[in-house]
Protein backbone atom coordinates (compact mmCIF):
# COMPACT_ATOMS: atom_id res chain seq x y z
CA UNK A 1 0.00 0.00 0.00
CA UNK A 2 2.63 2.18 0.82
CA UNK A 3 4.51 2.09 -2.17
CA UNK A 4 1.52 2.34 -4.45
CA UNK A 5 1.02 5.94 -2.43
CA UNK A 6 4.72 6.18 -3.31
CA UNK A 7 3.93 5.69 -7.12
CA UNK A 8 0.93 8.28 -6.92
CA UNK A 9 3.17 11.15 -5.53
CA UNK A 10 5.75 10.64 -8.77
CA UNK A 11 1.89 11.24 -10.71
CA UNK A 12 1.66 14.57 -9.48
CA UNK A 13 4.22 17.43 -10.27
CA UNK A 14 4.84 19.07 -7.00
CA UNK A 15 6.95 22.32 -7.24
CA UNK A 16 6.87 25.80 -6.14
CA UNK A 17 4.12 26.78 -8.84
CA UNK A 18 1.71 24.29 -7.91
CA UNK A 19 2.18 25.24 -4.19
CA UNK A 20 2.05 29.09 -4.60
CA UNK A 21 -1.25 28.26 -6.93
CA UNK A 22 -3.06 26.66 -4.17
CA UNK A 23 -2.80 29.42 -1.82
CA UNK A 24 -3.68 31.74 -4.23
CA UNK A 25 -0.11 33.31 -4.50
CA UNK A 26 1.52 34.56 -8.15
CA UNK A 27 4.81 32.69 -8.70
CA UNK A 28 7.92 35.26 -9.14
CA UNK A 29 8.49 34.50 -12.52
CA UNK A 30 4.45 34.28 -13.94
CA UNK A 31 4.59 38.01 -12.07
CA UNK A 32 7.49 39.45 -13.80
CA UNK A 33 6.46 37.57 -17.51
CA UNK A 34 3.00 39.60 -16.20
CA UNK A 35 4.26 42.75 -15.56
CA UNK A 36 6.42 42.80 -19.19
CA UNK A 37 4.16 42.63 -20.91
CA UNK A 38 1.93 44.90 -19.19
CA UNK A 39 4.37 47.41 -20.29
CA UNK A 40 3.96 46.50 -23.87
CA UNK A 41 7.11 44.46 -24.09
CA UNK A 42 7.60 41.09 -25.75
CA UNK A 43 9.18 38.97 -22.84
CA UNK A 44 12.06 36.59 -23.75
CA UNK A 45 10.94 33.32 -22.14
CA UNK A 46 14.23 31.98 -22.54
CA UNK A 47 15.33 34.54 -20.05
CA UNK A 48 12.74 33.43 -17.67
CA UNK A 49 13.73 30.21 -15.34
CA UNK A 50 11.08 27.24 -14.94
CA UNK A 51 9.21 26.90 -11.40
CA UNK A 52 11.80 25.54 -8.92
CA UNK A 53 10.93 22.67 -6.60
CA UNK A 54 9.98 23.29 -3.16
CA UNK A 55 13.00 25.05 -0.89
CA UNK A 56 13.23 26.95 2.08
CA UNK A 57 12.31 29.75 -0.85
CA UNK A 58 9.14 28.71 -1.80
CA UNK A 59 8.22 28.53 2.33
CA UNK A 60 9.11 32.35 2.34
CA UNK A 61 6.96 33.17 -0.47
CA UNK A 62 4.19 31.35 1.26
CA UNK A 63 4.74 33.65 4.21
CA UNK A 64 4.96 36.71 2.59
CA UNK A 65 1.81 36.43 0.12
CA UNK A 66 -0.37 35.07 3.10
CA UNK A 67 1.07 38.09 5.64
CA UNK A 68 0.01 40.40 2.46
CA UNK A 69 -3.41 38.77 2.36
CA UNK A 70 -3.95 38.83 5.86
CA UNK A 71 -2.98 42.72 5.39
CA UNK A 72 -5.93 43.20 3.14
CA UNK A 73 -8.60 41.80 5.05
CA UNK A 74 -9.44 38.06 5.90
CA UNK A 75 -11.23 36.05 3.73
CA UNK A 76 -13.26 32.49 3.81
CA UNK A 77 -11.13 31.18 0.71
CA UNK A 78 -8.57 32.41 2.88
CA UNK A 79 -9.27 29.88 5.80
CA UNK A 80 -10.04 26.92 3.39
CA UNK A 81 -7.04 27.21 1.33
CA UNK A 82 -5.24 26.62 4.88
CA UNK A 83 -7.40 24.07 6.30
CA UNK A 84 -7.09 21.97 2.81
CA UNK A 85 -3.77 22.14 2.80
CA UNK A 86 -3.20 21.32 6.29
CA UNK A 87 -5.74 18.11 5.82
CA UNK A 88 -3.56 17.10 2.35
CA UNK A 89 0.11 17.73 4.78
CA UNK A 90 -1.24 15.76 7.29
CA UNK A 91 -2.72 13.03 5.34
CA UNK A 92 0.75 12.66 3.30
CA UNK A 93 2.10 12.29 7.30
CA UNK A 94 -0.56 10.07 8.50
CA UNK A 95 0.22 7.54 5.00
CA UNK A 96 4.11 7.88 5.61
CA UNK A 97 3.65 6.56 9.15
CA UNK A 98 1.07 4.85 8.87
CA UNK A 99 -0.52 3.53 5.92
CA UNK A 100 -3.25 4.86 2.90
CA UNK A 101 -6.21 3.51 4.67
CA UNK A 102 -5.52 4.26 8.39
CA UNK A 103 -4.35 7.99 7.14
CA UNK A 104 -7.84 8.45 4.91
CA UNK A 105 -9.86 6.91 8.30
CA UNK A 106 -8.04 9.50 10.27
CA UNK A 107 -8.26 12.33 7.85
CA UNK A 108 -12.06 12.10 7.36
CA UNK A 109 -12.08 12.14 11.15
CA UNK A 110 -10.49 15.73 11.52
CA UNK A 111 -12.22 16.70 8.42
CA UNK A 112 -15.91 16.00 9.86
CA UNK A 113 -14.86 17.77 13.34
CA UNK A 114 -13.16 20.46 11.40
CA UNK A 115 -16.64 20.99 9.92
CA UNK A 116 -18.58 21.03 12.60
CA UNK A 117 -16.48 24.16 13.76
CA UNK A 118 -16.27 25.28 10.05
CA UNK A 119 -20.22 25.14 9.85
CA UNK A 120 -20.35 27.46 13.20
CA UNK A 121 -17.88 29.83 12.22
CA UNK A 122 -20.45 30.48 9.10
CA UNK A 123 -22.84 31.08 11.06
CA UNK A 124 -21.22 33.58 13.58
CA UNK A 125 -19.91 35.60 10.77
CA UNK A 126 -23.91 35.34 9.63
CA UNK A 127 -24.75 37.02 12.48
CA UNK A 128 -21.90 39.78 13.18
CA UNK A 129 -21.68 40.62 9.35
CA UNK A 130 -23.10 44.15 9.97
CA UNK A 131 -20.14 44.38 12.62
CA UNK A 132 -17.65 42.93 10.88
CA UNK A 133 -18.12 44.78 7.61
CA UNK A 134 -16.79 48.04 9.79
CA UNK A 135 -14.03 46.61 10.82
CA UNK A 136 -11.00 47.45 8.75
CA UNK A 137 -9.42 43.64 9.21
CA UNK A 138 -12.72 41.98 8.83
CA UNK A 139 -14.45 43.98 6.50
CA UNK A 140 -14.28 40.86 3.75
CA UNK A 141 -14.98 38.09 6.39
CA UNK A 142 -18.56 40.65 6.68
CA UNK A 143 -18.82 40.76 2.41
CA UNK A 144 -18.36 36.88 2.34
CA UNK A 145 -21.55 36.68 5.29
CA UNK A 146 -23.66 39.08 3.22
CA UNK A 147 -23.06 37.34 -0.19
CA UNK A 148 -24.42 33.74 1.67
CA UNK A 149 -26.94 35.59 3.04
CA UNK A 150 -28.13 37.09 -0.26
CA UNK A 151 -27.47 33.02 -1.79
CA UNK A 152 -29.79 31.70 0.87
CA UNK A 153 -32.66 34.37 0.13
CA UNK A 154 -32.29 33.19 -3.50
CA UNK A 155 -32.43 30.03 -2.76
CA UNK A 156 -35.22 30.54 -0.28
CA UNK A 157 -37.31 32.34 -3.20
CA UNK A 158 -36.50 29.86 -5.91
CA UNK A 159 -37.96 26.52 -3.95
CA UNK A 160 -41.17 28.51 -2.77
CA UNK A 161 -41.73 29.66 -7.04
CA UNK A 162 -40.75 26.31 -8.10
CA UNK A 163 -43.29 24.02 -5.24
CA UNK A 164 -43.77 20.70 -6.81
CA UNK A 165 -39.77 21.07 -7.96
CA UNK A 166 -38.90 20.20 -4.61
CA UNK A 167 -35.24 18.75 -3.93
CA UNK A 168 -35.17 14.70 -3.44
CA UNK A 169 -32.66 15.81 -0.08
CA UNK A 170 -35.35 17.29 1.63
CA UNK A 171 -37.98 14.22 1.75
CA UNK A 172 -40.67 16.28 4.06
CA UNK A 173 -40.53 19.63 1.25
CA UNK A 174 -41.14 16.07 -1.31
CA UNK A 175 -44.02 14.63 0.68
CA UNK A 176 -45.82 17.60 1.23
CA UNK A 177 -45.62 19.32 -1.84
CA UNK A 178 -46.50 15.86 -3.31
CA UNK A 179 -49.57 15.65 -0.69
CA UNK A 180 -50.76 19.01 -2.22
CA UNK A 181 -50.55 19.13 -5.54
CA UNK A 182 -52.45 15.38 -5.54
CA UNK A 183 -55.23 16.34 -3.51
CA UNK A 184 -56.05 19.80 -6.35
CA UNK A 185 -57.46 18.68 -9.43
CA UNK A 186 -57.91 21.45 -12.51
CA UNK A 187 -60.83 21.96 -15.09
CA UNK A 188 -59.06 21.93 -18.30
CA UNK A 189 -62.32 23.43 -19.93
CA UNK A 190 -63.48 25.66 -16.64
CA UNK A 191 -60.48 26.21 -14.80
CA UNK A 192 -61.35 25.95 -11.96
CA UNK A 193 -59.80 24.20 -9.02
CA UNK A 194 -61.11 21.72 -6.83
CA UNK A 195 -59.98 18.88 -4.03
CA UNK A 196 -60.19 15.41 -4.76
CA UNK A 197 -59.05 13.65 -1.36
CA UNK A 198 -61.97 11.24 0.17
CA UNK A 199 -62.72 14.18 3.08
CA UNK A 200 -63.57 16.91 0.42
CA UNK A 201 -65.44 14.73 -1.48
CA UNK A 202 -66.98 13.52 1.22
CA UNK A 203 -67.65 17.44 2.87
CA UNK A 204 -69.00 17.86 -0.90
CA UNK A 205 -71.66 15.32 -1.52
CA UNK A 206 -73.52 16.10 2.01
CA UNK A 207 -77.13 17.55 2.52
CA UNK A 208 -77.24 21.73 1.85
CA UNK A 209 -78.71 21.93 5.39
CA UNK A 210 -75.40 20.67 6.80
CA UNK A 211 -72.89 21.88 3.85
CA UNK A 212 -73.43 25.14 4.80
CA UNK A 213 -72.21 24.67 8.60
CA UNK A 214 -69.74 22.11 8.05
CA UNK A 215 -68.16 23.34 4.29
CA UNK A 216 -66.97 26.83 6.36
CA UNK A 217 -64.99 25.43 9.32
CA UNK A 218 -63.66 22.14 7.13
CA UNK A 219 -61.85 24.66 4.61
CA UNK A 220 -60.69 26.89 7.60
CA UNK A 221 -59.45 23.79 9.12
CA UNK A 222 -58.25 22.67 5.36
CA UNK A 223 -56.36 26.01 4.14
CA UNK A 224 -55.44 27.58 7.45
CA UNK A 225 -54.82 25.49 10.68
CA UNK A 226 -53.30 22.75 8.83
CA UNK A 227 -50.17 24.90 6.81
CA UNK A 228 -49.76 26.99 10.01
CA UNK A 229 -49.11 23.42 11.83
CA UNK A 230 -47.21 22.57 9.00
CA UNK A 231 -44.59 26.25 9.31
CA UNK A 232 -44.57 25.51 13.38
CA UNK A 233 -43.33 22.24 13.07
CA UNK A 234 -40.92 23.32 10.18
CA UNK A 235 -39.29 25.71 11.96
CA UNK A 236 -39.61 23.31 15.52
CA UNK A 237 -37.85 20.81 12.98
CA UNK A 238 -35.05 23.51 12.10
CA UNK A 239 -34.12 24.28 15.43
CA UNK A 240 -34.01 20.98 16.94
CA UNK A 241 -32.38 18.63 13.73
CA UNK A 242 -29.18 19.87 15.37
CA UNK A 243 -29.64 18.70 18.75
CA UNK A 244 -31.36 15.67 16.95
CA UNK A 245 -28.18 14.63 14.93
CA UNK A 246 -26.07 14.98 17.79
CA UNK A 247 -27.88 12.54 19.82
CA UNK A 248 -28.20 10.15 16.92
CA UNK A 249 -24.71 10.16 16.04
CA UNK A 250 -23.17 11.10 19.48
CA UNK A 251 -25.14 9.02 21.88
CA UNK A 252 -26.92 6.52 20.34
CA UNK A 253 -24.38 6.01 17.63
CA UNK A 254 -21.58 6.43 20.27
CA UNK A 255 -19.97 2.86 19.35
CA UNK A 256 -19.14 4.04 15.82
CA UNK A 257 -18.78 7.53 16.65
CA UNK A 258 -15.14 8.92 17.13
CA UNK A 259 -14.54 10.38 20.05
CA UNK A 260 -12.25 13.39 18.48
CA UNK A 261 -15.66 14.09 16.95
CA UNK A 262 -17.88 13.38 19.92
CA UNK A 263 -15.71 15.44 21.99
CA UNK A 264 -15.47 18.40 19.65
CA UNK A 265 -19.09 18.17 18.79
CA UNK A 266 -20.20 18.47 22.60
CA UNK A 267 -17.74 21.32 23.27
CA UNK A 268 -19.52 23.22 20.31
CA UNK A 269 -22.67 22.41 22.18
CA UNK A 270 -22.09 23.58 25.58
CA UNK A 271 -19.89 26.47 24.04
CA UNK A 272 -23.39 27.25 22.12
CA UNK A 273 -25.31 27.88 25.50
CA UNK A 274 -22.29 30.55 26.48
CA UNK A 275 -22.21 31.99 23.47
CA UNK A 276 -25.58 33.40 23.43
CA UNK A 277 -25.18 35.66 26.16
CA UNK A 278 -21.95 37.76 23.81
CA UNK A 279 -24.24 37.33 20.71
CA UNK A 280 -27.07 39.43 22.50
CA UNK A 281 -25.10 41.78 24.19
CA UNK A 282 -23.37 42.63 20.87
CA UNK A 283 -27.32 43.01 19.63
CA UNK A 284 -28.04 45.72 22.36
CA UNK A 285 -24.69 47.44 22.21
CA UNK A 286 -25.33 47.79 18.35
CA UNK A 287 -28.90 48.91 18.83
CA UNK A 288 -28.09 51.24 21.37
CA UNK A 289 -25.24 52.95 19.49
CA UNK A 290 -27.13 52.86 15.96
CA UNK A 291 -30.58 53.97 17.37
CA UNK A 292 -29.99 56.29 20.33
CA UNK A 293 -26.50 57.65 20.11
CA UNK A 294 -25.94 58.51 16.70
CA UNK A 295 -29.11 60.33 16.53
CA UNK A 296 -27.79 62.53 18.33
CA UNK A 297 -24.77 63.78 16.45
CA UNK A 298 -27.56 64.35 13.89
CA UNK A 299 -29.42 67.42 13.19
CA UNK A 300 -32.15 66.95 10.24
CA UNK A 301 -32.93 70.23 8.48
CA UNK A 302 -35.24 71.00 5.38
CA UNK A 303 -32.19 70.30 3.30
CA UNK A 304 -29.73 68.51 4.82
CA UNK A 305 -28.15 66.53 7.77
CA UNK A 306 -26.18 68.59 10.27
CA UNK A 307 -23.64 66.62 12.11
CA UNK A 308 -22.95 68.06 15.77
CA UNK A 309 -19.83 67.12 17.63
CA UNK A 310 -20.75 66.50 21.06
CA UNK A 311 -17.31 65.25 22.93
CA UNK A 312 -19.36 63.10 25.15
CA UNK A 313 -21.58 61.16 22.71
CA UNK A 314 -18.68 60.53 20.33
CA UNK A 315 -16.53 59.31 22.95
CA UNK A 316 -19.40 56.85 23.94
CA UNK A 317 -19.71 55.39 20.38
CA UNK A 318 -16.02 55.02 20.41
CA UNK A 319 -16.12 53.40 23.32
CA UNK A 320 -18.98 51.07 22.65
CA UNK A 321 -16.79 50.34 18.82
CA UNK A 322 -13.82 49.34 20.90
CA UNK A 323 -15.76 46.95 23.02
CA UNK A 324 -17.58 45.24 19.74
CA UNK A 325 -14.55 45.00 18.35
CA UNK A 326 -12.58 43.35 20.99
CA UNK A 327 -15.27 41.09 21.99
CA UNK A 328 -16.11 39.93 18.36
CA UNK A 329 -12.61 39.39 17.13
CA UNK A 330 -12.18 37.26 20.64
CA UNK A 331 -15.22 35.34 19.97
CA UNK A 332 -14.16 34.53 16.06
CA UNK A 333 -10.19 33.72 17.26
CA UNK A 334 -11.95 31.24 19.77
CA UNK A 335 -13.99 29.58 17.18
CA UNK A 336 -10.59 29.63 14.19
CA UNK A 337 -8.86 27.93 17.39
CA UNK A 338 -10.61 25.32 17.99
CA UNK A 339 -11.42 24.42 14.06
CA UNK A 340 -7.47 24.08 13.27
CA UNK A 341 -7.51 21.72 16.43
CA UNK A 342 -10.13 20.00 15.15
CA UNK A 343 -8.38 19.60 11.28
CA UNK A 344 -5.03 18.65 12.97
CA UNK A 345 -7.19 16.05 15.34
CA UNK A 346 -5.84 17.59 18.37
CA UNK A 347 -7.51 18.70 21.77
CA UNK A 348 -7.37 21.99 23.43
CA UNK A 349 -7.83 22.95 27.35
CA UNK A 350 -10.55 25.38 28.38
CA UNK A 351 -11.76 25.70 32.13
CA UNK A 352 -15.30 25.14 32.69
CA UNK A 353 -15.86 23.82 29.17
CA UNK A 354 -13.55 20.85 28.51
CA UNK A 355 -14.55 19.55 32.13
CA UNK A 356 -17.99 19.64 31.13
CA UNK A 357 -17.63 18.07 28.03
CA UNK A 358 -15.77 14.91 29.31
CA UNK A 359 -18.49 14.37 31.99
CA UNK A 360 -21.19 13.71 28.88
CA UNK A 361 -18.26 11.47 26.72
CA UNK A 362 -15.89 10.13 29.35
CA UNK A 363 -12.59 10.26 28.95
CA UNK A 364 -10.37 9.77 25.72
CA UNK A 365 -9.44 5.88 24.88
CA UNK A 366 -5.29 5.64 24.75
CA UNK A 367 -5.67 2.68 22.82
CA UNK A 368 -6.91 3.45 19.87
CA UNK A 369 -5.05 5.62 16.59
CA UNK A 370 -8.17 6.90 15.95
CA UNK A 371 -9.13 9.30 19.08
CA UNK A 372 -6.99 12.10 18.01
CA UNK A 373 -3.85 13.88 20.28
CA UNK A 374 -3.30 13.89 23.91
CA UNK A 375 -5.54 15.49 26.90
CA UNK A 376 -2.91 15.53 29.33
CA UNK A 377 -5.61 17.04 31.60
CA UNK A 378 -7.24 13.63 31.83
CA UNK A 379 -4.00 12.43 33.50
CA UNK A 380 -4.25 12.50 37.63
CA UNK A 381 -0.76 13.90 37.83
CA UNK A 382 -1.79 17.25 35.68
CA UNK A 383 -5.31 17.34 36.87
CA UNK A 384 -6.73 20.71 38.64
CA UNK A 385 -7.45 18.74 42.40
CA UNK A 386 -6.13 20.50 45.66
CA UNK A 387 -5.33 24.05 43.27
CA UNK A 388 -5.86 27.23 44.75
CA UNK A 389 -5.48 28.97 41.56
CA UNK A 390 -6.59 26.19 38.43
CA UNK A 391 -3.88 24.82 35.84
CA UNK A 392 -4.71 26.66 32.66
CA UNK A 393 -1.66 25.29 29.92
CA UNK A 394 -1.12 21.89 29.61
CA UNK A 395 1.21 21.96 27.07
CA UNK A 396 1.13 22.15 23.39
CA UNK A 397 -1.74 20.21 21.83
CA UNK A 398 -2.35 19.47 25.25
CA UNK A 399 1.16 16.64 25.69
CA UNK A 400 1.42 17.92 28.99
CA UNK A 401 3.27 20.75 31.28
CA UNK A 402 6.00 18.75 32.83
CA UNK A 403 9.78 20.19 32.17
CA UNK A 404 8.14 23.40 30.35
CA UNK A 405 7.86 27.00 31.65
CA UNK A 406 4.90 26.90 33.93
CA UNK A 407 3.41 30.82 34.07
CA UNK A 408 1.26 30.51 37.42
CA UNK A 409 3.75 28.42 39.14
CA UNK A 410 6.13 30.91 38.71
CA UNK A 411 4.37 34.24 39.35
CA UNK A 412 3.13 32.25 42.89
CA UNK A 413 6.48 31.49 43.49
CA UNK A 414 7.70 35.58 42.82
CA UNK A 415 4.59 36.75 45.00
CA UNK A 416 5.78 34.12 48.23
CA UNK A 417 9.24 35.11 47.51
CA UNK A 418 8.42 39.09 48.04
CA UNK A 419 5.68 38.35 50.87
CA UNK A 420 8.80 36.76 52.87
CA UNK A 421 11.14 39.80 51.76
CA UNK A 422 8.72 42.14 53.04
CA UNK A 423 8.08 40.28 56.15
CA UNK A 424 11.95 40.24 56.89
CA UNK A 425 11.74 44.14 56.93
CA UNK A 426 8.70 44.53 59.06
CA UNK A 427 10.85 41.84 61.78
CA UNK A 428 13.87 43.51 61.45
Amino acid sequence: MLYLFKLLLLLINIDQKTVLNWFGIEDPASQQIRQIIESGFEPEISNFESSTDISLHTFRLILEGLWGKVQSGLTLSDIENVLFFILFIRFVILAIRYNLKTSFYITCIGLFAGYLWYKHLIDLISMYRSVLVKLPFLHSLGMDALEMRSLNRQLALTDLRLGENAHWYNPAQVIYYAFTKGIVNLDPETGLRYYIDPISMAISNLPESNKTTISPLYYNIYNKIIPKIYDICSKFWNQLSGVAAYAVITRIGKRYCPYLVRWHWTFLLILGMIEQIFIYFIYRVYYFQSFVLVPQTELESENSTIFIADPNVLFQIDFLNAVITCIVLTHIGIIIFGLFHAIWGQYFYFPFLVENTELHIGPRPKNSIYSGGQTSWQEPTEKNVNRVFPKLWFGWFGRGSKGQFQLGNNIIKLIKKILKKVKKQFRG
